[in-house]
């Protein structure tokens, strides 16, 4: 049987000063990294396969804090050219004892585009509550020149099925590492959830979300 774990990064620094992050490459503050060390304390006797994190950096932090308690050395792949080549292994023994994470664009946060940066309860102030709710909270309204979870979903969840579903139908233990909203609509499609209910869905940092695997899809815990 299969199993995924799902983990949102932990807290960040706009996260800890409430602003819209999006794409914006921000880093893990103190807390943040003492959440993810927790998470993998948690975690240690699990035996991961396999790891995919967004390429934004509060979440590849986190996956590396959560790994750090796993017997197998986490190994980031190259993908491309020369830094592929360059960082091949040629010994049995030592491919054996790597745990591989990949990292891809895909998982990355909702981009929230004109917002980014701005405090939340400011632009609460200056749009209005019933404006700042859609752009926030809404399935398929997108804040300015930004990304609503439905694009975010069209852009995750291919990927997500692409190379993360047929590892875990295989039985392999597979973490990913990602972002409150490309993590909400993995989600929505495991748990068959509607518009209105993801939308409510809130997912903790580093806080793991255990699914497992048999042919249909089962949340534990």
């Amino acid at each position: 049987m299969g199993k995924l774990y799902l983990i949102r990064h932990g807290e960040s620094s706009w996260n800890s000063r409430n602003w819209f992050t999006g794409w914006v490459d921000v880093a893990l503050t103190p807390k943040g990294i003492e959440e993810a060390l927790e998470c993998g304390r948690q975690l240690a006797d699990v035996s991961f396969d396999v790891a995919y994190t967004s390429t934004l950096v509060r979440a590849m932090e986190t996956l590396l804090l959560v790994l750090a308690f796993q017997s197998k050395t986490p190994v980031v792949v190259s993908h491309h050219g020369r830094q592929k080549r360059w960082s091949s292994i040629y010994s049995d023994e030592a491919r054996e004892a790597i745990l591989p994470i990949y990292t891809d664009w895909h998982l990355n946060e909702r981009y929230y585009g004109k917002l980014q940066g701005l405090n939340k309860e400011q632009t609460r102030a200056q749009y209005g509550e019933k404006l700042f709710t859609l752009w926030r909270r809404s399935y398929d309204t997108p804040p300015l020149r930004g990304e609503s979870l439905a694009m975010t979903a069209r852009r995750t969840l291919p990927f997500f099925k692409r190379e993360i579903v047929p590892r875990v139908a295989r039985g392999e233990c597979v973490v990913v590492s990602a972002h409150g909203n490309s993590l909400r609509s993995i989600v929505m499609d495991l748990e068959g959830l509607s518009s209105e209910e993801v939308v409510a869905l809130e997912i903790p940092h580093a806080r793991p979300l255990i699914y497992s695997y048999d042919g249909t899809w089962r949340r534990e815990g």
